[in-house]
């Protein structure tokens, strides 16, 4: 969705260095926006026109005043998916931070800013009970995160929210689910496609078992359109393309050019393996791998196309074999 704004639009960016950040950035770019990214890195090789600002949401030497002064929408995609120990600092402390700057800037012009937050569905946290129950997650489900991470993105979203109360800033929470793409960092998928490859992919438990991804391109589509959508105001949204795990993996094996698994094994017969190897030698097949695999939970984006006409563009099953394909370079 392009801006229809006469005037460039100035928006200011965090997490321009990650898998959908640096998507969403070059896409801002093609469609005109003037672009402002705060990063650790200075050369980062960003679209041309873009302005770096150098700094760390998690520092407090950081300093944003003057990097913020005209920008219209934040979009705050930063996140720290592997350090444990640096993620509280920097999703909840450096949230804290940068509200307090937007809201400096909104105060000063006398203008409300709107803030597009990047979370997760992790919000909502694993299904209790039995891994392969049916289960729907919905924008109104209670959130219950498990982890740091999930925790503490979670705090993040209820910062902004709370934020958004006093009327110089608004904002739209988009949760994704597991976001795929050409050159991702999910390293799990990756070593999928290689059991899939090698012919060692086999399916636990009966038909039916559902993958929760959506392409990164639909992610920022999103995420632009939360932030010129007055529709999406003060919103959460979930946004998943959920389809059934045997078209993702029959997609995977069409692209690698590889027959499609057909091994089947009982959920209680691939736990009693996993227990048993994992203490003779490490194996792929951990009880976190199983419970995926026969996970049946569904994050349907219903709200997103009620309220702001989107519906998911790109099929995961399709999707998938750009994403192994990328991965080796064919």
């Amino acid at each position: 969705m392009r801006m229809n704004n006469e005037q460039t639009r100035r928006c200011f960016v965090t997490g321009g260095s990650g898998f959908i950040g640096r998507k969403l950035i070059d896409v801002l770019v093609r469609q005109g926006y003037a672009v402002r990214v705060l990063t650790r890195h200075k050369n980062r090789g960003f679209p041309v026109g873009v302005r770096v600002v150098l700094g760390d949401l998690a520092s407090v030497g950081c300093h944003l005043s003057e990097s913020l002064e005209g920008c219209t929408v934040i979009f705050h995609c930063a996140g720290e998916v592997r350090d444990v120990a640096a993620m509280r600092s920097l999703h909840i402390d450096g949230t804290k931070f940068l509200i307090q700057a937007v809201l400096k800037e909104a105060e000063r012009r006398k203008q409300s800013i709107h803030w597009v937050q990047l979370s997760s569905v992790g919000a909502y946290g694993p299904i209790q009970g039995m891994a392969h129950a049916e289960r729907i997650v919905t924008e109104d489900t209670p959130v219950h995160p498990v982890g740091e991470y999930e925790i503490t993105k979670t705090i993040s979203d209820e910062l902004v929210l709370d934020a958004g109360k006093n009327g110089l800033l608004s904002c739209s929470i988009v949760r994704p689910s597991n976001v795929i793409g050409a050159n991702m960092s999910n390293q799990s998928l990756y070593s999928l496609g290689r059991m899939v490859e090698k012919g060692l992919f086999f399916y636990i438990g009966p038909p039916g078992a559902i993958a929760t991804y959506i392409h990164v391109d639909d992610v920022v589509e999103v995420l632009i359109r939360c932030s010129v959508d007055p529709r999406a105001k003060g919103k959460t949204f979930n946004i998943s393309n959920d389809c059934l795990l045997e078209e993702m993996i029959e997609g995977m094996a069409k692209s690698l050019g590889v027959t499609c698994p057909k091994l089947r094994v009982p959920v209680s017969l691939a736990r009693v393996i996993a227990r048993a190897a994992s203490k003779i030698v490490p194996i792929p097949l951990t009880q976190g791998r199983i419970n995926a695999l026969v996970a049946r939970t569904r994050y349907p984006y219903s709200k997103l196309e009620r309220e702001l006409n989107f519906s998911p563009s790109i099929s995961i099953s399709h999707a998938i074999g750009e994403v192994v394909l990328a991965k080796q370079g064919l």
